[in-house]
């Protein structure tokens, strides 16, 4: 199957279709967080009330983030592209729903989009888990090996391969992680023009 062939598109939201603007190293000192720890995974395991506050700083701080996102070179090119092809299109990504939807306004693609395939960190559990694909595929109705998941880090391929799904890199000039990729592109632009292919 070619890229060109599949329908159904899932992207990750922030490194994938933005300029990657999150400092994670200052969000792990932020939140007191050790450095080799996962942010998510991290904060599921405080106590509610501890865990409950630092949510709410990572919202507002993500909220700012949102509301200066700048797209990523190729990104509105390429979900244009795709939406006027009738392909099916959602959001997976490991930050809160509400700001995905910021998010995609911000960057002018939110029409792309329907409001209930944009899915954030509790919606699902967070990637590399693949519960939030598996979602995505059940409300499309298809098998999980007819969409593909295109994002920028390993958390996206991993969530891909264990859905079932096909795996797209982006936004990375090398591929680190080639046993989990089927496609990889340098950047939206590159990824767009594979379509043709």
């Amino acid at each position: 199957m070619t890229l060109s062939q599949i329908r159904h598109w899932v992207f990750d939201m922030d490194g994938t279709l933005t300029v990657a603007v999150h400092d994670f190293a200052a969000i792990r000192v932020a939140l007191d967080i050790p450095a080799q720890d996962d942010i998510l995974s991290h904060l599921a395991a405080l106590p509610a009330e501890e865990a409950a506050a630092k949510h709410a700083w990572l919202l507002e701080h993500e909220r700012d983030l949102a509301l200066g996102s700048r797209p990523a070179p190729g990104a509105v090119a390429l979900v244009r592209e795709l939406a006027g092809r009738g392909c099916r299109l959602a959001i997976l990504t490991r930050n809160a729903r509400e700001l995905a939807h910021v998010t995609l306004q911000a960057i002018g693609i939110a029409d792309c989009f329907e409001h209930e395939h944009v899915l954030g960190r509790d919606d699902a559990e967070p990637k590399p888990s693949p519960e939030g694909l598996l979602k995505i595929a059940q409300a499309w109705a298809v098998a999980p090996h007819e969409m593909v998941m295109v994002g920028d880090y390993l958390n996206d391929l991993d969530c891909g391969r264990a859905a079932g799904a096909r795996t797209v890199l982006v936004n990375l000039p090398d591929n680190p992680w080639p046993q989990l990729t089927d496609w990889h592109a340098a950047d939206c632009r590159a990824l767009q023009a594979l379509l043709s292919q």
